[in-house]
């Protein structure tokens, strides 16, 4: 079986601008540094992370890695998908192979051997997700907002995400996929998809005790402030009894009955799903719901065969242009309707590649390199 390409790293110093890696005695931090674009995340910079990290899993002399932004308002707001879509135009195949390099580099963090701290503060979406949810430590300061908003332009909550959604408390990691609602840290602590909260004046004096190769848990368990209830924990109960259907369309019939204290929530929700693509629904639906039974391995190869479709599609492109281009906010959409999505036209983003599977080494292949 071929596999799919995945683009070569770079030298460090060719990316330095959009990644400060800063050695500091034990410590090793990635700070993200495109601020005017709240650091989306694009292939130069990943490159760098593929990189450097085997080689740092390989140095006696490092304990810790942290990963961290030079952004106010962002740890990471997502992929760069406008130049996703501009390397589409050009060159498919090159934009698949941004894809297959970014699933590397989230299972390579998954399997990293050693303690990493995200230290994160403003938007953490999407590609900002895949960056952080696989750290051992994952700190949240006051302004810290998770989502998953790819429905929105016609792609799928990839990276893995998947797989972290399908095994939080069901059914609101589906609910979190397909409408891609924005939670504070409150809500993400709660979920366990963040570790700790501590305010952001005290990041400093986290890395420079980490550079002293302080025990990690000590030192972020000591600075934790426990926080409130959040909205999302509070609705818990009656997004499961909207979300709990078998199915899409089971979802969407029981919001169109709810009525009572529901009413309200459910009626601002269907608002909300009829702006998404149809097909990045029924895609979403699909693939988290499988994935509760598969690992995160698995799912990242699934992850790839979608992204693929997804560039072979019209949606993502026009999703694009709507939301970040153009910004008319009136996506065309195709098909247009959750109805016309068939069975068959799902199935098609699942189907095994021709061109070529992801192909990712196993945890065990990992360890043994010593990764």
């Amino acid at each position: 079986m071929n596999s799919a390409p995945i683009a070569e790293a770079v030298p460090l110093n060719a990316q330095a601008r959009e990644i400060d890696v800063r050695r500091q005695g034990a410590l090793i931090e990635f700070a993200l540094n495109r601020p005017k674009v709240l650091n989306a995340f694009n292939d130069g910079m990943r490159r760098v992370l593929a990189l450097e990290l085997p080689e740092i899993a390989r140095n006696p002399d490092i304990y810790v890695v942290a990963l961290t932004s030079t952004a106010t308002k962002a740890f990471c707001a997502g992929g760069d998908v406008k130049a996703v879509r501009a390397e589409a135009r050009r060159d498919i195949k090159s934009a698949k192979a941004f894809f297959a390099g970014e699933y590397a580099l989230n299972w390579l963090l998954e399997s990293f051997s050693k303690p990493t701290v995200s230290l994160a503060d403003g938007l953490c979406k999407g590609s900002g997700v895949g960056l952080s949810v696989y750290n051992t430590h994952r700190v949240a300061a006051e302004n810290y907002k998770f989502a998953m908003p790819e429905t929105a332009i016609g792609l799928f909550p990839d990276v893995g995400a998947a797989h972290v959604l399908a095994h939080l408390p069901w059914p609101l990691g589906l609910y979190l996929g397909l409408t891609g609602r924005v939670i504070d840290r409150a809500d993400a602590y709660w979920l366990d998809l963040v570790t700790h909260c501590i305010p952001a004046h005290r990041f400093g004096g986290i890395l420079a005790a980490l550079s002293d190769a302080q025990p990690v848990d000590p030192l972020l368990d000591d600075l934790h402030q426990a926080p409130v209830t959040g909205p999302l924990q509070a609705q818990a109960n009656m997004i499961g009894d909207l979300f709990g259907g078998s199915s899409l369309d089971d979802i969407v019939a029981q919001l169109k009955r709810a009525s009572g204290t529901h009413k309200a929530f459910a009626d601002a929700t269907l608002a909300e799903l009829a702006k998404k693509s149809p097909t990045s629904l029924k895609v979403t639906d699909q693939h988290i719901r499988s994935s509760r039974s598969r690992d995160l391995r698995e799912t990242l190869q699934h992850d790839y065969r979608i992204a693929c479709r997804c560039l072979d599609a019209p949606d993502f492109a026009e999703g694009v242009r709507a939301v970040l281009l153009d910004k008319d906010g009136a996506p065309r959409w195709s098909p247009a309707a959750l109805e016309d999505v068939t069975p068959e036209h799902v199935a098609r983003y699942f189907a095994p590649l021709e061109e070529g599977e992801l192909q990712l080494p196993t945890r065990t292949e990992m360890q043994a390199a010593r990764i």
